[in-house]
């Protein structure tokens, strides 16, 4: 997608946008310049009318002035004409007789020809009219004309002050005086100059019209871009803050690796499980933060340029957790490599919850072929130790024969004990339930052990921070697993060896812990996952069913069991019962 798409994609303008702004603008400012060119018309017009008013009464009152020296005729009346004709905006000016036919004209080669005679005698009143003429040419003449009136409005009046009064009676003319003669005078103002003032006005009104329009449409657009830009503005915030919201609290651990190696984003979960924190380590190359199967994984992605998933098993300080890792990259639009995004999630416990599933599945269809072969098993040994004892007692004086009988009846003795243990494990588990103070079983337990301890020189400790915890148990049973355990711990030992019991009841939780902790040989991580499992042992005489069956009477009581060692060390087996109440 190029750059330029982006850009629009963003503005987010509909043509239909600028179509209907369009459909609105244009018109309003289509009338306001129709209105702007006529309204200069209109002003074109009274400028040239008032012009043409001011010439006419300007030449009234210069024949006036000249009748009133007493010396004024035909030519002087033409003289003034070309004189007042030769302003240059001034085409002509010239006077009629109420007939249309022209008594003066500056241009005296027109008098006596015809003008005005279109109008009628009844167009020719005492106010300015005007009319557009065309020439021949095409030119354009803004005609003002009206009534000519040199001597006022009382031509008796004036005949008498250019007269003498003895000379001069309204008597001796009374024709003139009861219809005067009535002349009309027009001046043709040249439209050129104003014309042309008006193509400029009229191509700046519509120069500013489309500017104004274009301002308006692009102001509705700055709007609509400007409300498109809040409400993406919005809408990323929230996008962003819900983005947000959702890495921080996801429950798997994401981390961000820039494309030059550095981590540029972790996570709370992330945090937790690689015990780092992000004002720490954010900025800091991954690889000198990051476990060394994780930087292996990153840096396997940036060579294949595709999505990896795999388990990794690493340390995090001294646990051995299981990741299921996740790793991708990270690209623009264009593209472009930004980094890489890798998900973690500690399948820890699901691995052994799948583990512990499969070996419940292998115990049950063991202890259904355990409980048929136990039973098949007994009859022909009842019979053995039956004619073991006859032997015994039949040979009584032959010692060599004596002791191959008590060897008989001893190791058909041992295989009931075996079966009596199998039988146990296989069939469902039947407790006595009581209320008993967990710190007396434990006391009772160790005094059991005392002698094998003293023996071999063990010091037993105890760090009971609760000893008043009552628990819900079956006392019988949970001696049994204790001196399992005990037992397990002493012969894993050489002399000088340390057995340290821990009682914890921790009050934000609902179990009570137990734990014991050995400081003998330890358990390979081999062997570590299947200790539970029925006659596995590393015990040259042992049965290997001690611990199935601790394990067993830990479940019957909805506890945990969790075995932690490290080989030469030691081992640590944690006990979780449920708690119940703390004796008052």
């Amino acid at each position: 997608m190029s750059r330029k798409t982006k850009y629009f994609e963003w503005i987010r303008i509909s043509p239909w946008v600028i179509i209907g702004s369009l459909c609105i603008l244009v018109p309003i400012f289509t009338y306001i310049t129709v209105e702007n060119l006529t309204s200069q018309q209109k002003n074109m017009q009274m400028l040239l009318s008032e012009k043409g008013d001011a010439l006419i009464r300007s030449f009234e009152a210069g024949t006036r002035t000249g009748m009133t020296g007493q010396n004024w005729s035909g030519i002087q009346v033409q003289r003034l004409i070309m004189e007042s004709a030769k302003e240059p905006d001034i085409l002509y000016i010239l006077i009629t007789d109420q007939t249309g036919n022209i008594v003066a004209h500056n241009r005296p080669s027109n008098i006596g020809k015809k003008h005005g005679s279109d109008l009628g005698k009844q167009r020719f009143g005492e106010n300015i009219q005007w009319r557009i003429l065309k020439t021949s040419d095409g030119k354009e003449i803004f005609e003002v004309y009206r009534q000519f009136k040199p001597s006022g409005d009382n031509l008796l009046e004036h005949m008498q002050q250019i007269f003498p009064e003895d000379w001069f009676t309204p008597h001796m003319f009374p024709e003139m005086f009861k219809n005067p003669p009535r002349h009309a005078i027009f001046v043709g103002l040249d439209m050129g100059p104003i014309e042309q003032l008006n193509r400029e006005n009229t191509r700046q009104t519509i120069v500013v019209t489309i500017i104004l329009a274009l301002i308006g449409i692009l102001g509705i657009i700055t709007i609509i871009i400007a409300q498109n830009y809040r409400s993406t503005r919005a809408s990323l915030s929230r996008v962003q803050a819900l983005s947000d919201n959702l890495v921080e609290n996801m429950p798997i651990g994401l981390l961000v690796i820039s494309e030059d190696g550095r981590l540029t984003a972790i996570n709370s979960t992330s945090e937790k499980l690689l015990s780092i924190y992000e004002e720490t380590v954010i900025g800091k190359m991954a690889s000198d933060i990051l476990p060394l199967q994780i930087v292996g994984l990153y840096q396997d992605l940036k060579q294949e340029d595709d999505i990896l998933s795999r388990e990794i098993e690493c340390f995090i300080g001294t646990k051995l957790l299981l990741f299921e890792v996740s790793a991708g990259t990270l690209r623009d639009r264009d593209e472009n490599f930004l980094g890489s995004l890798i998900l973690l999630r500690d399948i820890t416990e699901i691995k052994q919850l799948k583990k512990e599933i499969e070996r419940k599945e292998r115990l049950a269809s063991l202890g259904s072929l355990a409980a048929g072969v136990a039973h098949e098993i007994r009859n022909p040994l009842s019979s053995i130790k039956g004619f073991a004892t006859y032997f015994k007692e039949r040979y009584k004086d032959i010692p060599e024969d004596q002791k191959i009988a008590e060897i008989m009846i001893s190791e058909v003795e041992r295989l009931n004990r075996v079966i009596s243990q199998l039988l146990e494990f296989a069939r469902p588990m039947s407790l006595k339930m009581e209320l008993t103070p967990i710190a007396d079983i434990i006391q009772h337990s160790l005094k059991m052990i005392e002698t094998q301890a003293h023996e071999k020189n063990i010091i037993i400790q105890r760090e009971f921070i609760s000893d008043n915890q009552v628990v819900s148990l079956d006392r019988d049973k949970i001696e049994q697993v204790l001196l399992n355990l005990y037992l397990n711990a002493i012969d894993s030992m050489d002399l000088n060896g340390t057995l340290t019991i821990h009682l914890n009841n921790n009050s934000n939780s609902d179990m009570i812990t137990l734990g014991i902790t050995d400081t003998g040989e330890g358990i390979s991580e081999q062997n570590l996952g299947h200790i539970f499992d029925p006659y596995f042992t590393t015990k040259s005489a042992g049965t290997g069913l001690g611990l199935a069956i601790v394990h067993k009477i830990i479940e019957a009581h909805s506890g945990l069991i969790k075995v932690e060692s490290v080989l030469g060390k030691g081992t640590t087996v944690t006990l979780s019962l449920p708690a119940t109440k703390e004796v008052s």
